[in-house]
């Protein structure tokens, strides 16, 4: 049967093969790494199931003129070029709040782990230590969190930080007094900077645009509370990692968590030697619920175009607009 979906990185589970006995399907969770045989492999390929590795630009889409669905397992959609495949007719579907509750949960971890300073006492008592004055820690209750993008991850932190008793004020440019993100958790919309000098933790969970890179840099974290900690679930690029190493060592904030980087894998970092930093390997939505639902909604939108029906979860339109011989139709 020859292939009409094409997986370039890893996912599996139940409703993969669903679609694979329904429909032709290849999958190697390597090809994101060798473009040229990607291009080739999704020559004739009517649907691509990616997570958030494979460069999904102009080029790529250009080099399959069947594609009629882009299928994005997490959310976010800043590796896909999205105007590209709008042009060409092509749905362009994502999975943008099935994964939100186990990232929420990784921030409240994240808080609990630097106010605690769970890492470092693990290896010091691994390593034979007893050292419970070295450890002294805070409690979150009583504390100020600064959510930077309150959306639908904000959100669900922020729910789970009011729920152990502290104080929410956020950030973001596109969100009203009035929206239910910022009643139900009783938070306060304030500016950038004065988010920054007032809270105690820092959890970011904004978009990847133009406006947003680079956005934390060593001039914002200096306007942070040394005794402030800061944490990046969202976009690595978000975040200046060499400004924020220097002004972790200028004692200008007192610890960060990070699951994502600017470069995946991210190598050498002068990060990795600091001992107030938490790093993971952008996990925050590997949960087994989670990608079991990932999996399960981008598969439903594929197998749904490729039977001749929409998307429901699209982000430009619900079923292809493309013509036979692949051209973009223009009704």
């Amino acid at each position: 049967m020859p292939a009409d979906i094409l997986v370039s990185e890893s996912v599996t589970g139940p409703a993969l093969s669903g679609l694979a006995q329904e429909f032709g399907l290849v999958a190697d969770a390597d090809l994101w790494r060798a473009p040229e045989q990607l291009r080739a492999a999704l020559a004739g390929c009517r649907a691509l199931i990616v997570r958030n590795q494979t460069r999904v630009d102009a080029a790529l889409i250009a080099a399959a003129p069947r594609l009629e669905i882009i299928g994005r397992a997490g959310a976010g959609l800043d590796n896909v070029d999205l105007a590209a495949a709008t042009a060409a007719g092509i749905v362009v579907a994502s999975t943008p709040d099935q994964n939100s509750i186990s990232v929420a949960e990784l921030a409240i971890g994240f808080m609990f782990a630097l106010a605690r300073h769970i890492p470092a006492a693990n290896q010091d008592t691994h390593g034979g230590g007893w050292a419970r004055q070295r450890f002294m820690g805070l409690e979150l209750n009583g504390k100020t969190l600064g959510v930077v993008g309150i959306g639908r991850i904000g959100f669900l932190t922020a729910l789970r930080a009011r729920a152990l008793g502290m104080r929410i004020i956020a950030h973001d440019e596109y969100v009203s007094p009035d929206a239910i993100t910022v009643s139900e958790t009783h938070a306060e919309l304030v500016g950038l900077d004065e988010l920054l000098q007032r809270a105690d933790f820092i959890s970011c969970h904004t978009p990847l645009t133009p406006a947003t890179r680079g956005m934390f840099n060593y001039e914002r974290f200096s306007r942070m509370k040394p005794t402030a900690f800061f944490l990046n679930l969202a976009r690595g690029e978000v975040v200046n990692e060499a400004d924020l190493a220097r002004a972790l060592a200028d004692q200008k904030l007192a610890g960060a968590a990070l699951d994502v980087r600017e470069k995946e894998p991210p190598g050498a970092s002068p990060l990795n030697a600091l001992p107030n930093v938490i790093l993971t390997p952008h996990i925050a939505a590997f949960t087994r619920e989670a990608q079991a639902r990932v999996v399960t909604a981008v598969c439903a939108d594929v197998g749904s175009v490729l039977r001749g029906g929409a998307a429901k979860n699209f982000a430009n339109f619900a079923r292809p607009r493309r013509k036979a011989d692949g051209k973009p139709a223009h009704s």
